[in-house]
């Protein structure tokens, strides 16, 4: 009887010593994770529940580590997201691997979740977001807004902004010739129309203007700044083209200004100079700034974009934004597929590109306070999707590269460089 007592309590006590040896949980980003999307998305969640993550730059694949907690474990399973569960010792010996001068690897911690907002039109469109889409798949909240929201001001109430494909000339994405008399088309402009006016501007150029400034303030302000296909270009557009009409008749109900190009000023833009815009309303780009089909010589078996490599410890932005478990993604094409590389401002970090075509797919900057990423094409596991189209179902693509470095910028505005024991 004696003797089976104390086992119990040798027993007992070695299941109560467990959460203490074992106090750090880990999330490999690297090939053996099961789920690299709904793995930002319990970093966001612990993030919510008051725990600081610690993001473990180019260590496998760029991991999560926080300390344990039950709840933290039953999440993880309940997502599906490969964990560890490891020891402070073990945890240290991490730490320390990463701290040599001799690794290209560091440590950023996350304290915060960010307040985000994604720039959407409250009525439905005829295409998906894939911005939206890993959002809810990653099970990551976000508040949608449009232009009433940001002609009020309340763009301060958020950390991060999302646009995704937006067209900021007022050309309503330039479909007029294969859609006007498509319903969502007539309704688009119609509202669009209204909005304009409730703005106090005659014209929806007028208003987009307006709102790409607003945009600008935000961050220059601090605030993170995403983009994606056709809100990239006609962004920067839309700043340099402030003031001067750029649309034709069947937009705005009258011709452009005949010197637009030349009133064009590149000192506003963030990411573009010395672009020609399309004079043609017809055609279905905006300026030259998109490569063309038939100049990039590329199909969907050889498009590809490579991340570029960053030093850890001198570099942490650009490498935050580019963790990912393999440095060579697929293409995926959009309105705004990938930039040339020759009109990108020389302040501007490159990311991702394919250096053989030309072309820059990735990029990112700063203005004044804040940051901004542009990523050129629309679905990353969609490599040409059409208006109508049903959208991507992300659980088909779990591990989808393309969708991390989205998700990457999600959790950019939470970090900051830790300190290194000495």
């Amino acid at each position: 009887m004696l003797r089976s007592r104390i086992f119990f309590i040798v027993f007992f006590l070695s299941i109560g010593w467990l959460p203490a040896s074992a106090s750090y949980l880990l999330i490999p980003m690297d090939e053996m994770q099961t789920n690299h999307l709904k793995a930002y998305g319990i970093a966001f969640w612990v993030l919510q529940n008051q725990t600081e993550v610690d993001w473990l730059l180019n260590y496998r694949g760029g991991s999560f580590a926080f300390k344990h907690q039950i709840k933290f474990e039953n999440e993880l399973i309940i997502r599906g997201v490969s964990y560890e569960v490891i020891s402070d010792a073990a945890y240290n010996g991490i730490l320390q691997e990463i701290a040599s001068p001799a690794s290209n690897m560091d440590v950023m911690k996350l304290e915060k979740y960010p307040r985000i907002a994604v720039y959407s039109p409250k009525s439905k469109q005829p295409w998906d977001d894939a911005v939206t889409l890993v959002l809810t798949y990653a099970e990551i909240p976000y508040d949608v807004i449009f232009d009433d929201e940001i002609m009020a001001g309340e763009l301060p109430k958020y950390d991060w902004l999302h646009l995704h494909h937006e067209d900021f000339t007022g050309q309503y994405g330039k479909f007029w010739r294969s859609y006007r008399n498509f319903p969502w088309y007539i309704k688009q402009q119609q509202e669009f129309e209204a909005s304009a006016r409730k703005h106090g501007f005659d014209k929806v150029w007028q208003l987009k203007q307006a709102v790409v400034k607003k945009i600008r303030d935000f961050v220059l302000g601090g605030g993170f700044l995403f983009a994606m296909c056709s809100a990239t270009d006609t962004y920067d557009i839309a700043l340099a083209a402030d003031g001067v009409d750029i649309v034709d008749y069947m937009y705005d109900g009258d011709p452009p200004d005949p010197r637009a190009q030349q009133k064009l000023n590149f000192n506003n833009t963030f990411a573009f100079q010395n672009f020609t815009i399309s004079r043609d309303p017809t055609e279905y780009e905006f300026s030259n700034i998109d490569m063309q089909p038939q100049e990039r010589g590329l199909t969907e078996q050889n498009d590809y974009f490579k991340l570029f490599e960053f030093s850890a410890k001198w570099d942490p932005i650009p490498t935050m934004l580019t963790q990912n478990h393999v440095h060579v993604i697929k293409g995926f094409m959009g309105q705004t597929t990938a930039y040339r590389k020759s009109l990108v401002k020389p302040d501007v970090v490159i990311m991702g590109e394919n250096k053989a075509a030309g072309e820059v797919k990735y990029i990112h900057g700063t203005y004044g306070r804040g940051f901004w990423t542009f990523y050129g094409g629309h679905d990353p596991e969609d490599y040409q999707h059409l208006v109508g189209e049903e959208p991507t179902d992300l659980n088909l693509h779990p591990n989808s590269p393309g969708y991390r470095l989205i998700l990457n910028n999600i959790l950019f505005p939470a970090a900051r460089k830790k300190k290194q024991k000495t």
